[in-house]
């Protein structure tokens, strides 16, 4: 069988939709809502310091007005997000997001700046087109 060698970045989200530490709940949601994203990364300046799921946003939703006006994004992200070159092979930052159980990865640039995010719909996106033999391969 033919190894097919691709990269990440071929399927990555450039220029994700992002918040900041300070985001609130509400906020949080309406940008998920707006933009059709499940994952929202967390930046300080330039800089990711952690990413917001959709479900890290329901699990505040039962929450009193009063308490969610004072829950941020820096109080329920996950501080450690998965990073990845975006020279990595597709199938190690799958590897690595199943092995973590997390839905996405920050993608980074050689020189550290984020490129985009991978989530599990572009990873399912990739399966079909490299199923199909649509994504450039290398034997």
């Amino acid at each position: 069988m033919q190894r097919i060698d691709v990269s990440v970045e071929e399927f990555t989200t450039p220029d994700p939709v992002t918040a900041v530490e300070q985001t609130g709940i509400e906020e949080l949601q309406r940008l998920m809502d707006q933009h059709g994203v499940r994952h929202l990364p967390v930046l300080r300046g330039e800089r990711v310091v952690g990413v917001v799921s959709d479900r890290d946003v329901r699990a505040v939703a039962g929450l009193s007005v009063a308490e969610k006006l004072q829950v941020c994004a820096a109080d329920i992200m996950a501080t450690d997000p998965l990073t990845v070159s975006a020279r990595a092979s597709l199938d190690e930052v799958a590897y690595a997001m199943a092995e973590r159980k997390v839905g996405s990865a920050i993608v980074i640039e050689a020189d550290g700046r984020m490129l985009g995010i991978f989530t599990a719909s572009d990873a399912l996106n990739a399966l079909v087109e490299i199923a199909r033999g649509e994504a450039r391969t290398r034997g």
